[in-house]
């Protein structure tokens, strides 16, 4: 459909209405379980690491409609600096003209940060692995596939096996409250040989600490009889969420284990522990997302447990040049 669009930055509080309503219109078409509430979009825009003045950007027809939103997530480090891009266009306006505009509105932001960084950069996306549209189109400007997630689910009320650490290892629970420094230190170390692994930090924890919902008990820590962050397990029951969807679910959000700490059966026992913290909050089904080839073959430590895949998401990139960084 070809329209005369007009193309905006995001100006504030108005813009989470026509913002909430365009996904939800999307989420109506497409089932892809990712509606979304004003308020849960103010958490996500006010985060400490959005820049809502260059990485938020709005289309809309000439009569004020919202057509089109986009948002760029760009962390502060890495050789390569990435760009990841996540949009929705309505469904009456796709296959037109918009997502085009979204794309080289991307590209042309992440070249101006290429320009201010000295760095080169890279445009990144990702879909649902059914999306075929979706991904001829990303395909089509460029973008090739690097990578396979996959969502996984367990029924709680299973049979949850009795957890195990090595001998004189201790189980702790809310540690990002009460020792923030030493839990951000502990995820960045689990994470760091994973791929496309951006460091958390410590201003992040802290407004998700204050923003989204937490339970000191689902916050879980494994601490070595030296008195080291070994490995951790953090869960998640989004209330809001279940509400809207009229399902009892819980997360386990992250699950990891710090260098040196691997192979001695620390993630198995906090993500068992994990599990039966939300089994006994009464959650009906446990859900996660791994990275299908994940190095510490987190994969198979679910599969094992009773996981199992309910859909895959694919991650795309394009390299992006910088004319300058070549000479």
């Amino acid at each position: 459909m070809m329209i005369t669009l007009t193309k905006r930055g995001y100006t504030g509080e108005t813009d989470l209405e026509p913002i909430a309503a365009l996904i939800n219109a999307c989420e109506a078409v497409d089932c892809l379980d990712e509606g979304s509430s004003i308020a849960e979009l103010r958490q996500e825009i006010e985060a400490p690491d959005v820049d809502r003045d260059r990485n938020l950007c709005l289309w809309e027809t000439p009569e004020g409609t919202l057509i089109g939103f986009a948002q760029l997530w760009i962390p502060e480090s890495g050789e390569v600096r990435d760009g990841f891009l996540w949009f929705r266009v309505h469904p009456m306006f796709r296959g037109g003209t918009v997502e085009g505009e979204i794309v080289g509105w991307g590209e042309t932001r992440m070249q101006e940060v290429s320009r201010e960084c000295g760095v080169p950069v890279s445009l990144r996306s990702g879909t649902r692995e059914t999306d075929g549209d979706r991904i001829r189109f990303l395909e089509s400007c460029g973008f090739t596939i690097n990578r396979y997630f996959f969502r996984m689910e367990r029924l709680a009320a299973e049979p949850i096996p009795t957890p195990h650490l090595p001998p004189e290892f201790t189980l702790q629970i809310g540690e990002q409250q009460k020792n923030g420094d030493a839990w951000v230190e502990l995820y960045n170390q689990s994470f760091i040989d994973h791929w496309n692994f951006h460091p958390l930090t410590r201003d992040r924890l802290d407004y998700e600490l204050a923003n989204l919902p937490y339970r000191p008990a689902f916050d879980l820590v494994a601490v070595s009889p030296d008195g080291q962050f070994a490995g951790f397990c953090y869960c998640t029951i989004y209330a809001e969420k279940n509400r809207k969807t009229g399902r009892n679910e819980g997360w386990i959000t992250v699950l990891g284990t710090r260098r040196g700490f691997r192979n001695q059966g620390i993630g198995r026992a906090l993500l068992l522990a994990g599990m039966q913290q939300l089994q006994s909050a009464g959650v009906e089904t446990i859900l996660l997302s791994v990275d299908a080839q994940s190095p510490t073959g987190a994969l198979k430590l679910y599969e094992s447990v009773g996981f199992r895949k309910s859909f895959a998401k694919i991650a795309l990139s394009k390299a992006l040049d910088n004319p300058k960084l070549a000479n």
